[in-house]
């Protein structure tokens, strides 16, 4: 299984959020750390919202920040709402030609036990564990460097 280029942002935007410590985060400065436009962001951001991952904030400063701690979305919760369909086989999508081994396939089965396997190790990680996995994840993503940039000059 291959997830979309949108889920893989949705889990980076998440991460960034995270890294920065609950303050908002701009979508201009993801787009930039991640070097992606700012259009397809602002894309993936609606699914994210209408889930409660991600609370956006508006007016001049405003910005977005999760929905809940990161210790609480799991990556699977983050695959559920962003992919379309977990057909692994063309057989198995709802418009495909009836296949007279469907209701019996142990094609079918095989992979309906790897798919839950993957949703489990899925479902093991969070976004905190992301972040934790790197010490210097904000370094990588230039927030010091934002928030010094930010803070006023003594």
């Amino acid at each position: 299984m291959r997830l979309t280029r949108q889920t893989n942002y949705a889990m980076r935007i998440l991460m960034y959020c995270a890294a920065n410590d609950d303050r908002l985060s701009r979508i201009p400065e993801i787009a930039a750390a991640y070097s992606v436009s700012e259009l397809f962001l602002f894309k993936i951001l609606q699914p994210l919202v209408e889930h409660g991952l991600v609370q956006t904030v508006r007016g001049r400063n405003g910005g977005v920040k999760l929905g809940r701690g990161a210790e609480a979305i799991s990556l699977f919760d983050v695959v559920r709402v962003t992919e379309e369909s977990f057909a692994m086989a063309e057989c198995f999508e709802n418009d495909a030609a009836e296949c007279p081994l469907v209701d019996s396939c142990a094609l079918n089965s095989a992979l309906r036990e790897a798919l839950n396997a993957f949703f489990a190790v899925l479902e093991r990680y969070t976004i905190a564990d992301l972040v934790a996995a790197r010490p210097n994840v904000r370094n990588l993503l230039g927030i010091d460097m934002l928030l010094e940039r930010r803070a006023p000059a003594a």
